[in-house]
């Protein structure tokens, strides 16, 4: 079965069953009996119970209308599976990417009170990363971008390489809405909150909301960034359970 983008609900109930299919041990996900699959006809392979229930939940509370937008572990598991799996080396390379030119290098040279406020959330992470990974990098005032040292860009993107299908799948996901990879591997290593990792992430547009408001375009798209981060972080989450 696909995943629907916007058709009426043909199904009473979904529950979690134990998914044997391609020789590996797991969970998935059956409507009245039905195992489902991805868009993609691949088989729905969840690696842990809490994630398949969690997707089980999202199929058990849809209406009379299936609303794909509200299943957003469903879709991150698909993603996984159909797209992270086969185009592995491509999601590897999209994500490793922002390590050569992350957000949280690039500090502001003015008004004083961002660059302090960039500092206090930044500078930790920065911190952090280095400690872990031991890969430092560079503080770039401006915008101009300038290369980050080759070992450190090396470890990060080992640090990528090292996680599985299903994880690499959120972790790209907060590294594209939030144009950094220190902060997708701060909540990914649970350093940050996906409240946190969005504050990072949004550090500068949030500063300039204080002065200058902020419009109904610009709410909605931080209202859907912030969605991205927490179901993220619950999609991490679930893979730990």
């Amino acid at each position: 079965m696909n995943t629907p983008n916007s058709i009426k609900r043909f199904y009473k109930k979904a529950e979690v069953v134990s998914s044997e299919e391609g020789g590996g041990a797991g969970f998935t996900v059956a409507l009245d009996g039905r195992v489902l699959r991805t868009p993609n006809k691949a088989a729905l392979q969840l690696p842990t119970q809490g994630l398949a229930a969690a997707i089980a939940s999202e199929w058990n509370a849809q209406g009379e209308t299936i609303d794909a937008q509200t299943m957003p572990m469903m879709t991150l598991a698909c993603t996984a599976i159909d797209w992270v799996h086969v185009e592995r080396a491509h999601a590897v390379d999209a994500t490793a990417a922002f390590a050569e030119h992350d957000l949280v290098c690039y500090w502001a040279e003015e008004p004083q009170d961002l660059i302090e406020r960039q500092q206090e959330s930044w500078q930790p992470l920065l911190d952090w990363v280095t400690l872990t990974f031991d890969a430092p990098l560079i503080v770039i005032p401006g915008i101009l971008a300038k290369p980050q040292p080759a070992a450190s860009v090396a470890a990060l993107r080992h640090a990528v390489e090292n996680v599985d299908d299903m994880t690499l799948t959120a972790l790209h996901t907060v590294v594209s809405a939030g144009g950094s990879l220190v902060i997708g591997l701060a909540l990914l290593r649970e350093r940050l909150t996906a409240d946190q990792a969005f504050t990072a992430a949004l550090l500068d547009e949030l500063f300039q909301i204080e002065f200058w408001g902020e419009d109904a375009e610009a709410a909605a798209r931080h209202a859907g960034l912030r969605g991205e981060f927490h179901a993220a972080a619950s999609f991490l989450t679930l893979l730990r359970s």
